[in-house]
């Protein structure tokens, strides 16, 4: 009976892809206008073995002043997770939920760390709800109908 309990544990949590570009410094350090900051978010998962998922939350952060950009810096933070004994039909919550709780506040650090180091003040993202996010893409699927699977 004990081989059938569900199984959510994290392996592993690792920057998977990280860039910063500051196209107009050194100008953009002597501007005293205040940047505007805007924020962009993805999440991703897949399989990559029996029970075993990577989770991707991938965040950009461009700051700009006026039209010109101060600084743009990408983060692909991911984590693997092991998952198992789990219903199928809870799997996709756990993986579009759960794992980018975990994985959102290393991403946070990664980001205002980057930025830090190349001259910028702290970048402090507030936190995210995933599972919001998570529910307006499902109701955003059911308002689009059922899918036609062709048969070939």
């Amino acid at each position: 009976m004990s081989d059938q309990q569900p199984v959510f544990t994290i392996e592993k949590i690792y920057v998977k892809d990280l860039s910063l570009e500051s196209p107009n410094s050194p100008q953009c350090f002597l501007e005293r206008e205040a940047p505007s900051v805007e924020v962009q978010l993805q999440t991703a998962a897949n399989g990559i073995g029996e029970g075993m998922f990577e989770s991707v939350v991938t965040v950009t952060v461009t700051s700009k002043v006026g039209d010109k950009t101060a600084f743009l810096v990408e983060v692909a933070q991911a984590g693997i997770f092991q998952i198992r004994n789990v219903p199928e039909d809870d799997l996709e919550p756990i993986l579009a939920i759960a794992c980018p709780n975990i994985i959102f506040p290393y991403a946070r650090e990664t980001i205002s760390d980057a930025v830090v180091r190349a001259g910028f003040p702290p970048v402090m993202l507030a936190p995210v709800n995933f599972e919001m996010l998570y529910q307006q893409k499902m109701m955003a699927e059911q308002q689009k109908g059922p899918h036609e699977i062709p048969i070939q």
